[in-house]
């Protein structure tokens, strides 16, 4: 009597087992298999220890980091420098200028680029960047007007100054362009693509003008 009655109970505890691991393998088995998906490692900063994320995470964060590269900073400070050549271009027009429309010309590209140096000034003091870096950016930029063709353009007046200044200035604002095309391709920060986005749009706008008046 006794080991039937053990075997009575052994066979329903038995049962239930089965059950149960029946119930473990049919839920394993709706999830997903994390441990195979494919994951990222990504280096910690100085004094952390590396991290693995998914791949979705680390595109995400990819996607969410503009911290600002060499090619950012080395385009404020190289179109600080060339935005003030403009400028100072532009103030020579009131005083030498015969045509309205340069003078006019002059007054917008000025009212433009002043805000947007000072714009790229305070960039670079938000990121504890200096307004001059230490020689390495270069200083060969495209478009920039020699110091022998501004000297020709201060003595020049009239209609020869009129000519002079928009051929200079077709070619510095095309010179401006390739520095902010470079900074799209090359840059990291979403501000700075902002501010090249904006040189591209409004200096082709004005060399289209310029060639207009030649």
């Amino acid at each position: 009597m006794l080991f039937r009655r053990a075997l009575r109970v052994t066979v329903p505890l038995t049962a239930l087992a089965a059950l149960g691991l029946g119930a473990c393998d049919s839920g394993s088995a709706s999830e997903p298999d994390k441990a195979n998906s494919p994951s990222v490692l990504v280096p910690g900063k100085p004094g952390e220890a590396n991290r693995t994320l998914s791949a979705e995470d680390a595109a995400r964060q990819r996607a969410d980091d503009d911290t600002p590269n060499s090619a950012d900073v080395d385009y404020a400070r190289m179109m600080i420098e060339h935005h003030t050549q403009a400028v100072e271009m532009t103030e020579l027009a009131p005083d030498r200028a015969e045509s309205t429309q340069v003078k006019k010309l002059a007054e917008r590209i000025a009212a433009a680029q002043e805000p947007e140096i000072g714009m790229m000034k305070a960039w670079l003091k938000e990121h504890g960047k200096a307004e001059r870096g230490d020689g390495h950016e270069g200083h060969a930029m495209p478009g920039m007007a020699t110091e022998a063709q501004l000297k020709q353009l201060r003595a020049a007046s009239g209609k020869a100054f009129d000519e002079l200044f928009l051929k200079l200035m077709i070619t510095h604002h095309e010179g401006a362009i390739t520095m902010a095309a470079d900074a799209k391709t090359q840059g990291n920060n979403v501000r700075i693509e902002e501010m090249a986005d904006d040189v591209v749009a409004q200096q082709t706008s004005e060399i289209t003008r310029m060639r207009r008046m030649l």
